[in-house]
């Protein structure tokens, strides 16, 4: 039996994650994920690549929108769910997507440029921007997104995790824990890396108001290559000493996909094919469906 283990959102990307016991799914993926973006004066995104201190911005879901805080800022940066309606609207680039953007204006752009450390500033997606991840890997299905890398939602399994751990052990490694791949949806199951010959995770869900178990169905459309966000603590944003560092070193060595130029893989990008509006739930019940090859 597969089992929903953990969720979570991460409201401004490459920032905290917040994890839920119940989150929203919708086309997008789950609700308020990736809404906001820290951008370069540009517009290009920022992300822990380039500063790994973004980790210690720690998000959390107030009353009307989210509430960021940083050990070492004065106050918290409150975000409203609600635009102001004032926004400029600017252009936004992630990888080799560019869009419309609305700008969250100068008391933002200050409280990040100061925990950050560099002129930033911080956008957030506009509702009536469509952004699609790549039909190459969709079977040229619209896929909306937001400010992901490129797909709606990221799913990975604790079987792979505890694989790629003991492996770890084995040469003397400390342990890495899943935030180090920052997943939205953890499942519990199988055996490790099936992930990697799955179609579809359909999983129990139940919608706000209504009785009875509804299903979601999503579509695991390309294997997830890993960048050096996975070799920075979550939790204090330092960086692994050393390079390559752990995990990579040893992902290096039996997780080199192919189909993704040799990249390093761990978890599935996924889509939403069935179940926009359902609420997903920390211990729903879940099936795989493979995939079989002619």
């Amino acid at each position: 039996m597969t089992v929903i283990r953990a969720l979570f959102v991460y409201p401004v990307k490459s920032c905290g994650a917040i994890a839920l016991d119940r989150a929203q799914l919708e086309a997008n993926g789950l609700q308020w994920d990736r809404h906001w973006m820290v951008v370069d004066a540009s517009g290009r995104f920022v992300s822990q690549r380039e500063i790994a201190a973004m980790a210690r911005v720690v998000p959390a879901f107030v009353e009307g929108g989210v509430r960021l805080t940083m050990t070492g800022m004065d106050a918290p940066l409150p975000l409203p769910f609600t635009p102001r309606g004032n926004e400029a609207r600017v252009q936004a680039t992630v990888w080799k997507d560019t869009f419309e953007a609305l700008d969250e204006g100068d008391e933002a752009a200050q409280w990040f440029s100061r925990a950050l450390g560099a002129p930033v500033r911080l956008v957030r997606f506009a509702q009536d921007v469509t952004r699609l991840a790549s039909k190459k890997w969709t079977n040229d299905e619209d896929a909306p997104t937001q400010f992901a890398d490129g797909f709606p939602l990221l799913v990975t399994s604790e079987a792979s995790l505890a694989d790629l751990n003991a492996r770890l052990a084995a040469k003397g490694a400390p342990p890495v824990p899943m935030s180090r791949f920052r997943p939205n949806i953890v499942v519990d199951g199988g055996e490790a890396f099936d992930e990697d010959f799955i179609d579809t995770l359909s999983i129990s869900s139940t919608k706000e108001g209504e009785a009875g178990a509804h299903e979601v169905v999503l579509r695991f459309v390309k294997p997830c290559a890993r960048c050096p966000i996975t070799t920075i603590d979550q939790l204090t944003g330092e960086r692994e000493a050393g390079w390559p560092a752990e995990p990579l070193d040893t992902l290096a060595v039996f997780r080199a996909d192919p189909r993704v130029d040799g990249g390093l893989t761990f978890g599935q990008n996924a889509m939403v094919v069935a179940g926009a509006g359902e609420r997903l739930a920390v211990g729903a019940q879940a099936q795989w469906e493979y995939r079989f090859e002619d």
